[in-house]
């Protein structure tokens, strides 16, 4: 919506309508020829909608543009002057496009009326896209470092039974190891943060075709991980 309220496609057709009262020297109505528009004069309608080139940018949401075309046709003897002002002026000033393509006959069936002189006009519009607002920081912003630290545990099976050659994941992270012969393995890059020095380390455990998960207390010294086949 425009700051007036209007709409981009009827401020798109004001627009025109005020640049074609200066070109042609008269105003000219906005509405389709032969509904009651001028008996001897211009009208201009807006016909379709059509499609521009959207552009990109790193400042925020652009705003999604396209083209309005008008039909500016004429009626009696002194609309052709008019016209001829028209189609002068938006040569001369290279603006607004316009087209001489107003020659269809399902055009001017379409709209009850004889096939009459008329233009296709092209006016650019476009509908703004609001920007993310981002949240209010309500609180001071606090930094603080989160330390790394060396996570050391055995993965057993029933009755104690070491497992070699588990593949052991720090969930969320790229580090991973494996199990010894004696099912111990020692994991690299576990967060520690002294704030929170009870919060559990969450871990993935794959091999002997099952996977398993879970959590552990990062300062166990006697971490013991036991997997157990799931129930059949």
């Amino acid at each position: 919506m425009t700051d007036d309220g209007r709409g981009p496609i009827e401020a798109a057709t004001a627009d025109l309508a005020a640049w074609l009262a200066g070109a042609a020297g008269a105003a000219v109505p906005v509405g389709p020829p032969g509904d009651g528009g001028a008996a001897d004069g211009l009208t201009v309608w807006p016909l379709e909608l059509r499609p521009a080139r959207q552009t990109q940018g790193s400042a925020g949401r652009q705003a999604y543009r396209f083209q309005v075309r008008h039909l500016l046709a004429a009626a009696g003897p002194a609309a052709l002057p008019r016209l001829d002002r028209v189609l002068a002026a938006a040569v001369t000033a290279g603006e607004p496009e316009v087209l001489l393509e107003a020659g269809d006959p399902g055009l001017w069936r379409a709209f009850g009326v004889p096939p009459r002189p008329a233009l296709l006009i092209d006016v650019p519009a476009q509908v703004a896209r609001p920007a993310s607002v981002a949240p209010p920081v309500l609180r001071p912003l606090r930094l603080r470092q989160v330390g790394m630290r060396r996570l050391d545990g055995r993965v057993v099976g029933p009755e104690e039974q070491p497992l070699a050659a588990m593949r052991v994941e720090l969930a969320g992270t790229p580090y991973a190891t494996h199990t010894d012969a004696a099912g111990r393995f020692r994991l690299d890059g576990v967060p520690h943060d002294p704030e929170q020095p009870g919060r559990p380390v969450r871990l993935r455990l794959v091999g002997r075709g099952h996977t398993h998960t879970a959590e552990v207390d990062p300062a166990d010294t006697d971490l013991v991980i036991v997997c157990a086949p799931p129930a059949r």
